[in-house]
């Protein structure tokens, strides 16, 4: 019997210990000094091809089923998510110079205290560094459809300011600059030819 009761207790600590790891946070500020509210309903779905073709937006739509008042929080007002070990900001209050990243969440990684998210390249970091020259030069309706499908797998990291919420693109210049203490890292990057999202990943993971 008191085996049993241990076993319930763990049990039931370790469920509450998986709720307290779903944090929301309501603004830039709160996610840097790591302030949040804990819930215990969400639920994140990856978002297929065919819906960010579609509906454009970023790769996770986080929701809470039969709460409709806390739905509309996560898509319009909500800042970033904290579910278990895995950080999401919310594009719709992302922006790349003046170009919007769309609705829903997209991965991210803190490092260092700033985060770095994964997303869809938008603006000049699309045109240069991800949509082909004769794609881009098609032009129209039939240019518009070829470059929408070639950003559906392209993924670049923005490095987010933790101090202005504005973001930058994470190219290799300022990849170098965040691996100057790291030697041995650097040389390795210098390297790298690509500056996609998978490429600076690994360096980021690094950097933690």
């Amino acid at each position: 019997m008191k085996k049993l009761s241990i076993t319930l207790f763990l049990l039931l600590f370790g469920v509450m210990l998986s709720h307290a790891q779903q944090v929301m946070y309501s603004s830039l500020k709160d996610l840097a000094s790591g302030k949040g509210d804990t819930v215990t309903i969400l639920q994140v779905q990856k978002r297929t091809k065919n819906q960010i073709y579609l509906m454009g937006g970023a790769d996770y739509r986080i929701s809470a089923d039969d709460n409709n008042s806390l739905g509309r929080y996560l898509k319009r007002r909500c800042y970033a998510v904290q579910i278990d070990s895995t950080l999401y900001v919310n594009c719709k209050r992302m922006r790349y110079k003046k170009f919007r990243l769309g609705n829903w969440y997209a991965k991210a990684l803190m490092v260092n205290g700033t985060v770095y998210y994964s997303a869809q390249p938008v603006g000049q970091v699309a045109t240069e560094n991800i949509i082909p020259d004769d794609a881009v030069s098609l032009g129209g309706e039939v240019g518009d459809a070829i470059n929408a499908s070639a950003l559906i797998d392209s993924r670049v990291y923005y490095e987010l300011n933790m101090e202005t919420g504005r973001s930058e693109f994470l190219g290799h210049e300022r990849m170098l600059q965040l691996l100057a203490d790291r030697p041995d890292l650097k040389a390795q990057f210098e390297q790298e030819t690509a500056e996609d999202a998978a490429t600076m990943e690994r360096y980021l993971i690094q950097l933690r």
